[in-house]
Formats: C-alpha cells, structure tokens, sequence
C-alpha cells in the first residue's frame, strides 16, 4: 500500500469525565437511534475503489444502522467516490465531489471538508478520485475502533470495529481480488466482516457503483445501486443481490468488448455469467453470440443448442439475432430454430 494509517482511539474523553451519567449517556448514544437521530453514530465498515480500466468508481459498505446506503455512500462518474460516516456529515459526498470535479486533489477536498467543520474530530472520511488517487481521516474522537487505511485505487475505513484487522482485511481483498470492481469491493466488505467487523454486529449493507452512462437506457451513471436496508445476514443478502445484477453485467460488458474486437475477454466473461448462474438459458446465447462474432461457429452453435433447448421462448430472438447471421445455415441451428 502506498500510504497506511490506522489509528486506534479509546475516546478518553468520555471515560474521564462524570462516569456514571456519561457511560449512560454514551449507551443510549450507542443503542438508540431516536436519542440522536440523524446524529447516531455509524459503526461502520467500507471501502471507496477505482478501476483503471473500466474507470469504473464506487462504495460498499456495511452498519450496524439502518439503511445505511442512504447515508454513507456517493459517487460520480468521472469524478470520484465518497464515503462520510461515524458522525457522518451528509455534505461531505456532494460537496466533496463538487471539489473534486472543480480540480482539487483528494488531500486539498478532504482539507476542505474539515477545516470548517466543528466536529471533525468525530467524522470519517474515504475518498478516491478518478484516477485512483485516495486520502482518508479518522477524527480523534471516532469510537473505538476506528481507524483507515489507503493504497493505489483505494481508501478503506471503519469505526467501533472488533479491532484493527477489519480494515487490514478489506484493504487486502481489495488488491488481491481480480475482476470487475463491484466483485473487489464485495470481496472486501465480506473480508471485513470475516475478521471481525462492527463490534455491535450487523443491519445493513449497500453497494454503489458509478460508469459514464451506466444506467438503465444510458441516461444517468448509476451502473450498480443495491442496499439491504435491515437484514440479520446483510452482507450475505448484498451478495446475493449482487451475484444477481453481476450475471447481467457481464453480460453487457462481453458485448462492450465484442466491440472492441476483445474477444478472448468477451468470452471469458461468457462463461464467469455462466458460473453465475448455470441453469440460466440466457448465459449460454449470449456467450454464444460472443463466439459467432469471433469466428468460433461450432463452438457459437453448440452454446445457442444448450440455451434453446433451456429455454425455448428464446427461438425467435435467435431467428432475428444479427449476432448469430453466421450460423443461419446451419441444418443444426434451422432445426433448433424453427417454430
């Protein structure tokens, strides 16, 4: 990693001071949620990341609070990605990104989120920038633990953790997992959890993640938005949803690199879909498209065989399927396509 701090703090000032009605205090702080409101604080894990390649950017995090992906995460295509949390200030995403598209670097922002905040000692902040640079703060009064860490194309952070390996753990997955950026960031928040997580357990756990024109029909960049709001498994249940939205994205990501003539990397991705979910009949057509488009017909036939036999509603589709024009000859690919 090429910048590293992790900063345990025991938050002495509530310990010293008029013990019996602060620790009170401090309970209620911890357990409910109406005696701060907006201003309970987020026992939180989560990770900020950027692809080189995809220049994909996001956010996955995980709370012992409710609906936490309404509060932590924010991104932006082209821009950066953000995460606020303890005593989170909600200003920090969209300030933080107007700074960030201005031209400031990730260490200028962040300088200038908290230089006019009073309670900065009491905030964490992650944030990586569109061309991976990534700065991190864990104030001074953050529960205990609470600490960050920061690396090329990442900044990981969390607070009121079981201790210091959460955040060496989700640091760790990230460079160490291959793929898109949404399975690194998963396979970070999991890690975290893995090694201890929020030491007041779990509620909820959201994913973010941003590609120029990315969302449905190309009109916004919202590629990837999913949040379990209160789950006793939360992470477990994001995975799922994940694994879900993953099946189509490498999907659409073969095509992209069809297009690009990358048809070893189309394919590759065919069959990971495949992996996916392999009783699934659209996996097989599309990877069978990706193989018409690069010249393997036999092996294009043989998927598009599998796919309609799974799923026969697909025949039409594949009678019209530009994709597939190579094969219209085919005795094998008429008589699975007729009607």
């Amino acid at each position: 990693m090429s910048r590293s701090r992790i900063w345990p703090q025991a938050c002495m000032r509530i310990l010293g001071q008029a013990a019996g009605t602060l620790i009170v205090g401090a309970a209620l702080v911890l357990l409910s949620a109406s005696a701060w409101g907006a201003a309970e604080p987020m026992a939180t894990f989560s990770i900020v990341g950027f692809d080189p390649e995809t220049q994909d950017l996001g956010v996955a995090v995980q709370s012992k609070f409710f609906a936490v992906g309404s509060v932590v995460p924010w991104a932006e295509a082209g821009v950066g990605a953000i995460a606020s949390q303890a005593f989170g200030n909600t200003t920090f995403g969209p300030r933080g990104l107007a700074l960030l598209s201005d031209g400031l670097s990730v260490e200028e922002v962040l300088a200038k989120l908290l230089e006019d905040d009073p309670d900065r000692e009491q905030r964490q902040v992650g944030i990586v920038d569109a061309e991976g640079r990534s700065a991190a703060f864990t104030g001074n009064e953050c529960l205990f633990w609470a600490g960050d860490t920061t690396g090329a194309n990442f900044a990981a952070q969390g607070n009121i953790l079981v201790d210091r390996e959460t955040v060496a753990a989700m640091a760790r997955a990230f460079e160490e997992t291959d793929g898109i950026l949404g399975e690194r960031l998963m396979r970070a928040i999991e890690a975290g959890q893995a090694a201890g997580g929020d030491s007041r357990g779990v509620q909820s756990a959201a994913i973010v993640i941003v590609r120029e024109g990315g969302g449905y029909g190309g009109f916004n960049d919202r590629y990837c938005d999913l949040r379990v709001d209160d789950h006793e498994d939360p992470i477990g249940e994001l995975r799922r949803l994940f694994d879900m939205w993953k099946e189509h994205a490498l999907i659409l990501e073969g095509y992209r690199l069809c297009d690009a003539e990358d048809f070893e990397g189309a394919i590759g991705l065919g069959r990971e879909a495949i992996e996916l979910s392999p009783e699934s009949a659209e996996p097989h057509y599309h990877l069978g498209c990706y193989l018409s488009r690069a010249g393997e017909y036999e092996k294009a036939l043989a998927q598009i065989v599998t796919a309609l036999e799974m799923d026969p509603s697909l025949k039409p589709w594949a009678r019209e399927d530009p994709d597939l024009e190579p094969l219209r000859e085919e005795p094998e690919f008429r008589r699975i396509t007729a009607e």
